[in-house]
């Protein structure tokens, strides 16, 4: 499932049928090539997720070779981490995918609604992504376009990628012009900003700006427009997160540092090295198993109660009324766009944040972590004293045992 925006308009294609099987139901979301709808498989009488690429689209054979090209390799990956791909088509004038529904809500929805994460909520997060990554990439797919809006919470607690629609295979990276970057500026590396192209490394740079932001509750760069924000990069380091907000350890310092290198060579090599170094420094912090809640007022949910609006007079998705900001979405946009700014090295890169997650200030999560760390150690020293006690008493008794008898 596909999720960008989040509002359900009117919509003509509500209540179609999509190659004589797939119902239409209710739009989730929408963003700047598709739509994403709540649907039925009449055939298995099984829930599901209809990304419906936008009509523009339908007469573009280059984009209908790559879409069913990028629907059949992600289709034969098999990983808790990544959602999972039904079926692909054509029906008149829209190119459809079907995926698994996943009933909960979005990353974006769920900071929105709780704020930054403690490490442990973050390591939650990011085991099964890292995962589902690591699946891909082991199969020469890289995604381009990790962020929150990308990532869904089931009900249930599980973690899963989405939007795979500009995943390439390594070997095809070549398909689209060099002169085209995708993506969404406040996670692009520097090298699809510089040259388009981008490797398994592009993704992990990715996932290092979504550990700042989960960590801090803001993207490290800003700037007046999205390609501005894309450009910063090309001279800007990411900054360490705890310097952003307070009680975030150090090995997610480094952790951030590492992925977001400028220097692809000197990242992670792909999600599974990163995943290794995250369970590594999971392991030495101690951090608790921790249960990713889903957004209460997501869009999907309420996709599932809002009645279908009868159809307008407007025919296609491009025609559908725009959408609310405040979502980053996919951008596609030439090198040629770029301004030439020269950012001062010394400006700002980001702006502190304090926030809270699930109602608790962040600070209490740190000072309970080493409230935990001294009553470890009391307990360890009490034991400690109670076994030499133990050990000294029962050595006296051993001593004057002859003389007590």
């Amino acid at each position: 499932m596909c999720p960008v925006e989040t509002y359900q308009p009117a919509d003509p294609l509500t209540g179609s049928v999509l190659d004589g099987r797939y119902r239409v139901d209710t739009l989730i979301a929408t963003g700047g090539m598709s739509g994403v709808y709540r649907g039925l498989d009449l055939r298995l009488d099984r829930p599901v997720a209809i990304k419906i690429m936008d009509t523009r689209y339908a007469g573009d054979e280059h984009f209908l070779t790559r879409f069913q090209r990028e629907a059949r390799a992600v289709a034969r990956l098999k990983n808790p981490g990544l959602v999972a791909v039904h079926d692909q088509g054509i029906d008149g004038r829209h190119p459809f995918l079907v995926m698994e529904l996943i009933e909960g809500g979005t990353l974006r929805e769920l900071l929105r609604e709780r704020g930054p994460m403690p490490p442990h909520a973050v390591t939650a997060v990011l085991r099964p992504v890292l995962g589902g990554l690591a699946a891909a990439h082991r199969a020469g797919l890289v995604h381009r376009d990790i962020k929150p809006e990308n990532i869904l919470i089931s009900d249930d607690g599980e973690v899963k990628i989405a939007d795979f629609g500009l995943v390439r295979a390594v070997a095809e990276a070549k398909i689209t012009s060099n002169s085209v970057i995708l993506g969404t500026a406040a996670y692009l590396s520097p090298e699809q900003v510089s040259t388009g192209d981008t490797d398994s490394r592009g993704d992990v740079y990715a996932v290092g700006v979504l550990i700042y932001e989960l960590l801090t509750g803001a993207t490290p760069f800003t700037g007046d427009t999205t390609l501005a924000v894309a450009y910063q990069r090309l001279d800007h380091d990411v900054p360490p997160p705890s310097t952003a907000i307070g009680g975030v350890p150090r090995q997610f310092d480094e952790l951030v540092h590492t992925a977001t290198a400028r220097d692809p060579a000197e990242r992670y090599a792909d999600a599974g090295e990163m995943l290794d170094e995250l369970d590594t420094a999971a392991r030495v912090l101690g951090l608790p198993q921790f249960r990713v809640p889903a957004p209460r007022n997501s869009a999907l949910h309420a996709s599932a109660i809002v009645p279908a609006a009868d159809p307008g007079p407007t025919d296609g998705l491009d025609k559908h009324p725009g959408p609310p900001s405040g979502h980053r979405h996919t951008r596609v946009f030439t090198r040629d766009e770029l301004p030439a700014v020269d950012y001062d090295q010394d400006d700002d890169e980001y702006q502190p944040f304090t926030g809270r997650f699930a109602g608790i200030e962040l600070s209490e999560f740190h000072w309970a972590r080493q409230r935990a760390k001294r009553v470890l150690f009391f307990w360890v020293v009490a034991i400690i004293t109670l076994a030499g006690l133990t050990a000294a008493g029962a050595w006296a008794l051993g001593s004057n045992l002859s003389a007590l008898l």
